[in-house]
């Protein structure tokens, strides 16, 4: 996008701005960063109480007809077939290169499948999709729906306070209901490794969804800044940083996402380089990596051995508030991928001691009933 192509916004931009947020560009829309709480207590309140993230710049979809998930399945290593009615999965769509254009969730409702893709990449997937599976199973944009994340421990008191079809709903699920009398889809997921849902509305009633929402004493405003930080402690992947058309789902170590039946039967664009780095490891992986200190390394940090020899570079990086201290991920070769390895990060031109980690660096809290 150049620079003088008119930011877009979401059905939320002019409460957005009542509310105080810093507003920046961020995949071609004005998005709030940050509100005037600033991102440390903003990312803490959705630790400790519930936040609410607008994510309605992200791509909705419906994939249409009774072939939606076998045609899916063509472009995903996901397994879709399995899926019972309600249920989402997490997956990647692939290039023939094995390397992954973007990340989705595909959850399987009676119409079909209703899909959610990352903001920068939505033309592009539903473009793809339609193009290669388009005659087996129509694509429907819901560019009329705005999407809003309602994430932390208190979001399920919130919401069977407001959407009594939402009590007992299970983590990775989508339920059709009402919140405060607002039709609404709600799934039980989110990107920050708390329990909450994700909270598909008609574009013309998301702001009196969004203040109905704030006006519960748990719930604050929350920017994309706290957004960053709360999935980087969650080891949670950001398309265009942590995962692109380079690498792998299995470098990127994203193997959960991929049944026993699609590793074997394949049948998904690269399918031949995912396998071959099934069956004998991929040269390099994603990993956790805990800098020693308090100065953290931003992404683009090089990596390097004890004689000081690049070896890899972070890809995400940052303060980790709730971890109290530098925490960031990025790629190694996989002989340096172990737990407590220890590796040096370049900051500033000087070589900061750091070692690898597990992640997620601040355990996941979803509700898995």
């Amino acid at each position: 996008m150049s620079d003088d192509t008119p930011l877009k916004t979401t059905p939320l931009d002019a409460l957005h701005r009542a509310l105080g947020a810093k507003m920046v560009p961020f995949a071609g829309y004005a998005m709030p960063v940050q509100y005037p709480m600033g991102i440390l207590n903003e990312h803490l309140h959705a630790r400790a109480a519930a936040g609410l993230f607008d994510v309605s710049h992200m791509g909705q979809a419906i994939l249409a007809g009774a072939e939606a998930a076998a045609a899916l399945e063509t472009l995903v290593p996901g397994d879709l077939l399995a899926l019972k009615e309600g249920a989402t999965r997490y997956t990647q769509l692939t290039n023939d290169e094995g390397g992954i254009l973007d990340d989705l969730m595909a959850t399987k409702r009676a119409d079909g499948l209703y899909l959610v893709v990352n903001a920068a990449c939505k033309d592009a997937d539903f473009a793809r999709i339609e193009a290669k599976i388009g005659a087996r199973a129509p694509l429907r944009r819901l560019d009329d729906r705005a999407l809003l994340a309602l994430q932390g421990p208190q979001a399920a008191a919130v919401m069977a306070r407001l959407a009594p079809d939402s009590v007992g709903q299970k983590f990775m699920t989508l339920r059709e209901g009402t919140i405060g009398g607002i039709a609404c889809l709600f799934t039980r997921s989110g990107y920050t490794g708390e329990d909450g849902y994700e909270i598909s509305v008609p574009a013309a009633e998301a702001e009196k969804l969004a203040k109905l929402l704030l006006a519960e004493p748990e719930v604050k405003p929350l920017g994309l800044g706290a957004r960053d930080s709360l999935r980087l402690e969650a080891g949670l992947c950001l398309y265009g940083h942590d995962i692109d058309t380079t690498t792998s789902p299995i470098e990127a170590d994203l193997v959960w996402s991929i049944s026993k039946r699609r590793r074997a039967e394949g049948g998904f664009p690269g399918a031949a380089r995912v396998q071959r780095e099934l069956a004998q490891g991929p040269a390099r992986k994603r990993v956790g990596i805990l800098p020693e200190g308090r100065a953290p390394a931003r992404e683009g940090t090089e990596v390097v051995d004890a004689a000081g020899a690049k070896i890899g570079v972070v890809t995400s990086g940052g303060f980790g508030p709730t971890a109290n201290g530098p925490i960031c991920m990025g790629y190694v070769p996989a002989a340096f991928a172990a737990p407590g390895t220890p590796v040096g990060l370049v900051v500033r031109g000087k070589t900061l001691p750091a070692k690898i980690a597990g992640m997620p660096f601040v355990p996941h809290r979803y509700f898995r009933g």
